[in-house]
């Protein structure tokens, strides 16, 4: 049985808008225990609801509990960590020696908190992606409010039991509904907005914010690419691919939404594949503890569309009472497919050959930026080469996926797969503004910029050259 959905009342929303604009101007939430406090006490509640979390992850899209505690819960643990080990230096003021026009004087360079913001997550990730973020947002300072995602009830039900079970309201607050809740949170003109989604819904996010010139940042999408050059150990290849697209039933922002194989080895990948996803999840997947479903029937008719007309090499089944689609090689796909129009966010994944590598990399650049890039060679020169040729938010080389593992890595896209960034480092950085201050003594006062004291138009030419 389902978790009751509720709307949070716009009146709660501006009610609790007020209480953390009077709580952050309080000033607590700048000490750095505090916000250390605050992120162990959000680990502290994680772990006590961490099996309900897990089951929660189960039911909504039918995780194991491996793919629940690597892909989620234990990157939210590993964040908390290594914000409480780097918070402090961080934080601490960067001292910069100023420019020689401004002598005497000192510069420095303050981190400071946006104030309140808002987190809105998507439902493919609906745990991880509601608290990574979070854990950015407390390191810097803010006061936050969460709004999960409605479609994967049971993980936001347990979130809100992690929220409100540690946190009082003023400080961290969880409301839920639809979109009427989104721009509801964006109309009481919170200090920041952070939010995960698709493409067109960011579209909305960006317009709403408009108005307010809400600084925001947007987590989207794309299509994005992966390269396998005919010199790539295939081998490897198609475990790494297998890996990133069956993910979570290939509801993944960053997974190999497509293939460009070099026409020589076309085959053996597509071969190679077929026997890693048996490898994977066995003989029939849709008995596999380790294949996920898809989130909704709305999501699961939209895939299964996307199947009309194509060619498949292997899977294609599905069953629409459980939700599950198998996965499935489309080959040989071409650009007019119906796969290849949008983003596939399923566990279809087209494979095009290609014979000339400029020729591939002029294809994808003609087409939006992707939020993820990958390429598959031995040779640095061509991984160098289409990594340098196309724009893209991040991506992997020989592999899929891990570089979003990483806290050292920025995460995040560009032009229409999103802007801004977090993970580690950013994520402090995403959520506070760099301030800069410059402090000139007294005691001694040049006075050169002053209208009685210009020295005339040659002395500044010469201080400015």
């Amino acid at each position: 049985m389902n978790p009751t959905l509720t709307n949070t009342p716009t009146a709660e929303i501006a009610r609790l808008r007020e209480q953390q604009r009077q709580f952050y101007r309080s000033g607590i939430t700048r000490s750095l225990d505090f916000r250390k406090e605050m992120l162990r006490q959000l680990l502290s509640s994680i772990k006590e609801h961490e099996a309900e979390m897990l089951q929660a992850l189960d039911l909504d899209l039918g995780k194991s509990e491996f793919e629940a505690y690597s892909n989620e819960i234990g990157l939210v643990y590993s964040e908390i960590r290594y914000f409480l080990k780097n918070l402090k230096k961080w934080a601490s003021p960067r001292r910069i020696f100023p420019d020689l026009p401004l002598l005497p004087g000192t510069g420095k360079i303050h981190r400071e908190p946006y104030g309140s913001v808002v987190i809105m997550a998507p439902w493919n990730y609906p745990m991880q992606l509601l608290f990574l973020p979070l854990v950015g947002a407390i390191g810097a300072g803010n006061t936050a409010i969460l709004k999960p995602s409605e479609v994967a009830v049971h993980t936001a039900a347990v979130s809100q039991k992690i929220v409100d079970s540690a946190f009082a309201p003023e400080f961290l607050a969880l409301v839920q509904g639809g979109p009427e809740v989104s721009k509801a949170l964006i109309e009481a003109d919170f200090d920041y907005v952070f939010f995960t989604g698709s493409v067109p819904v960011g579209r909305q996010i960006m317009a709403a914010a408009a108005p307010f010139l809400t600084p925001l940042t947007l987590e989207l999408g794309g299509k994005s690419p992966t390269f396998v050059h005919h010199d790539a150990d295939i081998s490897v290849a198609a475990r790494k691919i297998a890996l990133g697209k069956f993910n979570n039933a290939g509801q993944t922002c960053v997974a190999p939404d497509y293939v460009l194989v070099h026409k020589s080895v076309a085959g053996n990948l597509v071969s190679q594949l077929k026997e890693t996803i048996t490898e994977f999840y066995g003989q029939d997947p849709s008995t596999s503890p380790n294949y996920g479903r898809i989130i909704n029937h709305r999501h699961f008719d939209r895939i299964a569309n996307l199947l009309e007309g194509a060619t498949v090499a292997i899977g294609g089944q599905r069953d629409r009472e459980t939700r599950y689609i198998a996965p499935t090689l489309l080959y040989p796909a071409t650009w007019t497919d119906k796969a290849m129009e949008d983003e596939i966010f399923g566990p279809l994944l087209p494979i095009l050959e290609y014979e000339d590598l400029d020729q591939a990399i002029s294809w994808v650049q003609d087409r939006p930026k992707p939020l993820a890039l990958y390429v598959f060679s031995k040779d640095a020169r061509v991984s160098r080469r289409v990594t340098e040729s196309i724009s893209f938010g991040g991506g992997c080389v020989n592999s899929t996926l891990l570089h979003v593992a990483s806290h050292k890595l920025p995460f995040g896209g560009v032009g229409p797969s999103g802007q801004g960034s977090y993970h580690g480092k950013a994520s402090f950085e995403c959520f506070s503004h760099e301030k800069s201050v410059l402090t000139q003594p007294t005691s001694i006062d040049l006075g050169l910029a002053y209208p009685n004291k210009n020295l005339g138009i040659e002395m500044v030419r010469r201080v400015f050259r």
